[in-house]
């Protein structure tokens, strides 16, 4: 006859905790990382960016104000441009949408009203794409007992 012995080593409590603490630290390493890359991916120069590559940085506003959270609720990070007070007169739209995915708006342009036209100059989507392929070498041995 064998007679066998199980004891558990760990409970549900400490190992909950430890997940949480490796997500908190591992997302937000994350976030930090996209908000970097788009951050870097915004150049300062005279003309406008081109359709299809990140914006100018004129005023400094948009790469300064790029910021990224830690939802604790949603165990999710967010990785984004902060809402500025300045809007469009005359639309709802924030400026960084409007460069992100590109779209119309009305607005003044030289003391005339104007429908403004904007290619889309992503920034935010790319540096996402960019920094995902290390996303799970993050993961690899994060959960360690303290």
């Amino acid at each position: 006859m064998v007679n066998i012995h199980i004891k558990m080593f760990f409970t549900a409590k400490p190992v909950m905790a430890a997940t949480n603490r490796a997500t908190r630290r591992v997302l937000s390493r994350f976030g930090a990382f996209v908000r970097q890359r788009a951050r870097s991916s915004i150049r300062r120069r005279k003309r406008p960016g081109r359709p299809g590559e990140p914006p100018t940085n004129r005023t400094g506003l948009l790469k300064k104000f790029i910021y990224f959270g830690y939802e604790a609720r949603n165990r999710s990070v967010v990785v984004g441009p902060a809402k500025l007070n300045q809007r469009s007169p005359y639309d709802n739209t924030t400026v960084p949408e409007l460069l992100e995915r590109g779209g119309t708006v009305n607005g003044v342009r030289r003391g005339k009203r104007k429908r403004m036209r904007y290619r889309g100059n992503p920034y935010m989507g790319p540096a996402l794409r960019a920094e995902e392929p290390r996303l799970p070498a993050m993961w690899k041995n994060s959960i360690k007992r303290k």
